[in-house]
């Protein structure tokens, strides 16, 4: 019994443990969600989207001086800026979504602080990484890397061709398919299998667009007559950017050791 009792104990600090670092590791993207409320149900005086980002560029500012992010980490949420926003620039101008709110600080169609949007997917993954001491193994580096830009183009290209993100999908299963992720909860060292870990974090930023769109973030084509669920299918879209993200982050960080060795 007492054994029982000690490990039952050691699973719930384990799973608080865990839980706190998961916290701390969205609170790029928790920030932002606030952000998002606030400015939906409060004046704040300027246009909503030019607040957003400045209150976004703020929020990192903060976390870096805090040192809650590094600043290789605050390199990494930049690029990933920058994808997102060329990726938004596509997007809008086919129709896939939309900005409804006021913004000057826009490019084209597409407010500025949309960027930060992607950027909190790897921060997230940033934090997560140092947090939980993450040891990925095997990864077949140069075939996931040729999916995960592949993903990035499909993005683009299915507008004119075939969609090809559930085959991609396929492929990625394939190649990751013995692949684990390993991570530390105090003392102990868990894992799951990585596409896993994908899908789950997929499913969470599909939870989280729900709760921005009807915050009015963006629009889909289907919410600009009332708010309605985000369709199930954009799960599939989230763990294809996560997987995107992912291999992109590993890309750095091996490219940073490689560099310091």
């Amino acid at each position: 019994m007492t054994s029982t009792t000690s490990r039952a104990g050691s699973l719930l600090l384990d799973l608080l443990d865990f839980g706190w670092k998961q916290a701390l590791s969205c609170l790029f993207a928790f920030s932002i969600v606030l952000g998002l409320a606030i400015t939906h149900f409060v004046d704040v005086g300027v246009a909503r989207y030019d607040a957003m980002l400045v209150y976004c560029i703020i929020v990192q500012i903060v976390l870096v001086a805090t040192k809650i992010e590094t600043r290789d980490e605050l390199l990494v949420i930049c690029l990933f800026h920058v994808l997102g926003l060329g990726l938004e620039l596509f997007k809008v101008s086919v129709g896939s979504w939309s900005y409804p709110d006021a913004g000057l600080l826009r490019i084209g169609d597409v407010p500025i602080y949309s960027g930060f949007m992607y950027a909190a997917v790897a921060s997230y993954i940033c934090q997560a990484w140092r947090r939980f001491d993450l040891d990925i193994d095997p990864v077949p580096m140069v075939p996931t890397m040729i999916t995960a830009v592949l993903f990035y183009v499909n993005f683009f290209t299915n507008h004119w061709l075939p969609d090809v993100r559930w085959l991609l999908l396929v492929v990625a299963a394939v190649i990751l398919r013995r692949t684990w992720v390993r991570f530390r909860v105090r003392r102990t060292i868990y894992r799951m299998p990585l596409l896993v870990s994908f899908v789950l974090i997929g499913f969470f930023i599909w939870f989280a667009e729900n709760i921005a769109t009807r915050l009015g973030a963006w629009s889909y084509p289907d919410q600009e007559a009332g708010w309605t669920f985000v369709h199930a299918s954009k799960i599939g879209s989230w763990t294809v950017l996560v997987i995107f993200s992912f291999m992109l982050v590993l890309w750095f960080k091996q490219r940073k050791k490689s560099l310091t060795a």
